[in-house]
C-alpha cells in the first residue's frame, strides 16, 4: 500500500513539474516570437489624457512597452525628454501609441469647446427644443440644415397653405447650451452623447450659429414669426436643391 501511495505521489509530482514544463515552454515561446519582430520600446496611453494636457503631466497616463517594429507608428515616441512645453493635441485614448504630432505648442490648441468663426460671418443664437434637433445630439463644431416652416405659408405675400422649405445648409455651431438636467446622463469618451442613448432630454437648448448677415435674417424671422427644425448635415451630406412642400407635393 506505501509503494502505491508513493506511486500515486509521484504522478501527481510529475504532473505538476510537466505543466510548469508547459507554462514555461509558452513563455518563452512567446518571447521569442516577440524578439524575432524586432521589438521596439514605445509609450503607449494606458490612461486618458485630455486635449491640452501638459507633457509633464502625463507620466501617471502612460506607460512604456515593447511593441513589434512591424506595429510600430514611424513618428511613436519612446521617451518624453525631448517635448518640454508641450501638451497634447487631442484627446488621447488608452491604448494608443504616443506620437510626436500629438504633442504641440500650447497656443496652437484652440480652447475646449470653439470653433474659429468664417471670415465675414456673424453669430446668431436661438432657443429650440431638443426634438427640433436631433433629439438635442449636437455640439460644437457640427453643421446643420435649417427647415423654415409657417403656417400661411413664405412663398406668396397673401396667405397661402402652410409650407416647409430646406433654407439654410451645412451651418456651422459654435456654441451649445443646454437646460441642466435633473439626472445628467453619463457621456461616453468623445464627449457626444450616444446615439443608443434612450434618455429623453430635458428643457431646451439655445444654439448659436455662425452665418452670412442675409442668413441671420432669416434664422431671426422664422425664429419670429414661424418655426424651425433642424437636421445634423455633415458636409458631404447630398443636396438635391430647393424643395417647398405644401400639402399638394409632400404625397410626391
Amino acid at each position: 500500500m506505501k509503494s502505491r501511495m508513493l506511486a500515486g505521489t509521484a504522478a501527481i509530482a510529475l504532473a505538476i513539474v510537466g505543466a510548469l514544463l508547459i507554462i514555461f515552454y509558452a513563455q518563452g515561446a512567446d518571447q521569442r516570437a516577440v524578439a524575432a519582430m524586432n521589438p521596439v520600446t514605445v509609450l503607449v496611453v494606458k490612461k486618458a489624457i485630455p486635449a491640452g494636457t501638459p507633457v509633464d503631466q502625463m507620466a501617471a497616463s502612460l506607460t512604456i512597452e515593447k511593441v513589434p517594429g512591424t506595429g510600430v507608428a514611424g513618428s511613436a515616441l519612446s521617451t518624453l525628454e525631448n517635448s518640454a512645453g508641450t501638451v497634447s493635441a487631442v484627446d488621447l485614448i488608452p491604448g494608443e501609441q504616443l506620437l510626436a504630432e500629438r504633442l504641440v505648442a500650447p497656443e496652437t490648441v484652440k480652447a475646449e469647446g470653439t470653433v474659429e468663426i468664417p471670415a465675414g460671418f456673424q453669430e446668431v443664437s436661438f432657443e429650440v427644443e431638443p426634438k427640433r434637433v436631433v433629439g438635442g445630439r449636437i455640439d460644437v463644431g457640427d453643421h446643420v440644415g435649417f427647415f423654415l416652416s409657417f403656417d400661411n405659408g413664405a412663398f406668396k405675400a397673401k396667405p397661402e397653405d402652410a409650407t416647409t422649405q430646406l433654407t439654410l445648409r451645412k451651418v456651422l455651431v459654435t456654441a451649445v447650451q443646454r437646460a441642466p438636467q435633473t439626472t445628467p446622463a453619463e457621456k461616453p469618451a468623445d464627449g457626444h452623447p450616444s446615439p443608443q442613448d434612450t434618455t429623453l432630454p430635458e428643457g431646451s437648448l439655445m444654439l448659436t450659429v455662425a452665418v452670412n448677415d442675409v442668413d441671420a435674417g432669416k434664422i431671426v424671422f422664422a425664429s419670429e414669426f414661424g418655426r424651425l427644425w433642424l437636421t445634423k448635415e455633415p458636409l458631404d451630406a447630398q443636396d438635391n436643391g430647393p424643395r417647398i412642400e405644401r400639402k399638394e407635393v409632400v404625397y410626391k
